[in-house]
């Protein structure tokens, strides 16, 4: 069975059915995935946020890929964390759950500052990591009006897509073409990735392909010869390849300020003492050539990184997230010092939404990592004793 045809029994609209779908697949399996206990992924997005995986589907590949472990992290959603964590025990995959979100900087010493976010300054992403299995509804239901809240933005950034497209004679509706591709509906979240894949399909469908390159060149969006190839050739992908450009390029265009969606920097540091879970800052860095392909060169926190430090760590934030493969090893160097000296927690995760990702990170079995992987199971132990 292909890979498509798995993900197509694991993706399906009812979630008991993906979990009876999970279990026939793993009995028809005629041996199992080789482990490798060396790695670990804490930050795998599902259906809940913008992702081809469903929380089972997504344990299941995690599993397929090899690990032992893995971690939801959904925007402004935990919407998938039962159903994540039901299909774990399943497949055998112990599992950690949590959330991620924007947060508004602007009542601590880091107002208006250049954060992790490429879109807008004085706003971090944060990660809430290992929230306790009895305070999953409790941090749903929190997330529940900031959802509705950033739909009021989705529709106006809707607008702002059609203006720079009118003169192409294509146009998006945030109902009929938008809110159906996410699990809005179901307690998941419309993110400026579900406008862009929206936006993807409407291209390909009316330009094709070449069109489509003509259509980038008209908006002057830059391609380099391998995007230019990824967009004419073969290609499977196709639509998260463009969806990559768009969202390095287009977003900045067509951006609205997320304001009263975001949750102030002390009210998360409250949620997560009441979720009995870790916050951490997601540390960004300095970006040359992304290796997600959605970021642009541009330069985050890296000029000031100490100062972030002391202030998040006076702010209550427990621990920092990182991707070991986005960062220079003098990157990593530089925040493991850092964490060390504040007495933060290190986890680790790779930004997983879309298919021709890799469930496994390479660089956890270089010298300097293998703690990333202690941590995984440090997290998935304390939520074990609240099961």
């Amino acid at each position: 069975m292909t890979k498509t045809e798995k993900l197509d029994l694991l993706t399906i609209d009812c979630a008991d059915q993906r979990l009876s779908n999970l279990v026939a697949l793993l009995a028809a399996e005629t041996e199992p995935p080789t482990k490798l206990p060396q790695f670990a992924n804490n930050h795998i997005h599902t259906t809940y946020s913008f992702s081809p995986y469903s929380p089972t589907a997504a344990v299941y590949f995690a599993c397929e890929a090899g690990l032992e472990t893995a971690g939801i992290m959904d925007h402004d959603s935990i919407g998938g964390a039962k159903e994540f964590r039901r299909a774990g025990e399943i497949a055998g995959v112990a599992t950690t759950c949590g959330i991620e979100c924007r947060v508004d900087m602007s009542a601590t010493p880091l107002a208006g500052r250049r954060l992790n976010n490429p879109d807008q300054d004085g706003i971090a992403y944060m990660a809430v990591h290992s929230v306790m299995p009895d305070r999953i509804d409790f941090v749903q239901e929190t997330f529940a009006p900031l959802r509705t809240r950033r739909n009021v933005r989705n529709r106006a950034m809707v607008e702002r897509i059609n203006e720079c497209f009118a003169p192409f004679g294509l146009t998006l509706d945030f109902d009929r073409d938008v809110c159906p591709t996410s699990l809005y509906k179901q307690g998941g979240t419309v993110t400026e990735r579900h406008l862009l894949w929206a936006l993807t399909d409407k291209m390909l469908e009316l330009f094709h392909t070449e069109g489509t390159v003509e259509v980038l060149k008209k908006l002057e969006i830059p391609l380099t010869e391998r995007q230019r190839e990824q967009l004419l050739s073969e290609n499977p992908n196709v639509r998260y390849d463009l969806l990559g450009l768009l969202k390095a390029h287009l977003v900045k265009r067509i951006y609205i300020p997320a304001t009263d969606e975001c949750l102030r920097l002390k009210e998360l540091v409250t949620l997560s003492e009441q979720a009995g879970a870790i916050l951490c800052y997601a540390y960004l860095g300095d970006v040359g050539d992304s290796v997600t392909g959605d970021k642009r060169r541009e330069q985050y926190e890296d000029s000031y990184l100490d100062e972030l430090f002391a202030v998040l760590s006076a702010e209550g934030v427990k621990g920092v997230t990182y991707m070991p493969s986005r960062n220079t090893p003098a990157q990593i160097a530089r925040v493991q010092a850092l964490a060390l000296q504040y007495g933060m927690m290190e986890i680790s995760g790779e930004d997983i939404n879309s298919p021709s990702q890799s469930f496994i990170c390479e660089k956890l079995v270089e010298p300097g990592f293998s703690h990333l992987v202690d941590a995984t199971w440090k997290l998935i132990e304390r939520e074990r004793e609240t099961r």
